[in-house]
C-alpha cells in the first residue's frame, strides 16, 4: 500500500539492484588508480566509528593502504564495507561475511567450486529474505487494518462524546 510520498516496490527494487551493481563493480575495480578515502570520510559515509573500521581490519575484512602513516581506503575497500554492513544487517556472522568477500576477491574469482558455493549460499539467503519479507508484508497488512479500525472507533467515540 504505497502512498504518493513513497517509491513503488518496483522503483525501490530497481534502485537497490543498481546500487548493488555499483558496489560489486567497485569491489572488482582496479585499486591501483582508484579514488581514495580517509577514515573520517568512510566513517561519515557509513555512519560507523574508526574503531569499527579497525575491528574489520583486524578481522581481515578490510585492508587499507598506508600513506605517510595514515590509513586510506580505495573504492574496493568502500564497496567491501558496504557489503559487510549489509550482510551484518541481515544477521550474517563475520566468518561468513569474510568467506563471501574472499570468494568475491581476486583470489576467488572464477573458481567453479567457489562460484557454486556463492550461488548456493545466495540462493539460500534470497529464499530466507523473501520468506521474511512475506512475513513482514503480512504483519504490515494486519497493523494497517488494526490502525484503520482503531482510528474509525476513535472518530466514532469522539462524535458520540460531542453529541
Amino acid at each position: 500500500m504505497a502512498d504518493g510520498h513513497t517509491q513503488s516496490a518496483g522503483d525501490r527494487q530497481a534502485a537497490a539492484t543498481e546500487a548493488a551493481r555499483q558496489v560489486l563493480a567497485d569491489h572488482f575495480s582496479d585499486d591501483k588508480h582508484s579514488e581514495l578515502f580517509g577514515v573520517t570520510e568512510l566513517c561519515r559515509a557509513f555512519d560507523v566509528t574508526p574503531r569499527t573500521l579497525r575491528f574489520y581490519e583486524d578481522k581481515g575484512l578490510l585492508c587499507p593502504r598506508r600513506v605517510n602513516g595514515t590509513r586510506v581506503y580505495s573504492r574496493r575497500d568502500r564497496a567491501r564495507l558496504a557489503l559487510i554492513l549489509r550482510a551484518k544487517a541481515i544477521g550474517s556472522p563475520l566468518s561468513e561475511i569474510k568467506r563471501y568477500l574472499d570468494l568475491y576477491g581476486v583470489q576467488g574469482e572464477g573458481r567453479t567450486q567457489q562460484l557454486n558455493y556463492v550461488i548456493e549460499r545466495t540462493d539460500s539467503e534470497i529464499a530466507e529474505l523473501e520468506k521474511k519479507r512475506a512475513q513482514i508484508d503480512e504483519t504490515l497488512a494486519e497493523l494497517r487494518v488494526i490502525n484503520a479500525t482503531s482510528r474509525k472507533q476513535l472518530a466514532e467515540r469522539q462524535k458520540t462524546a460531542k453529541a
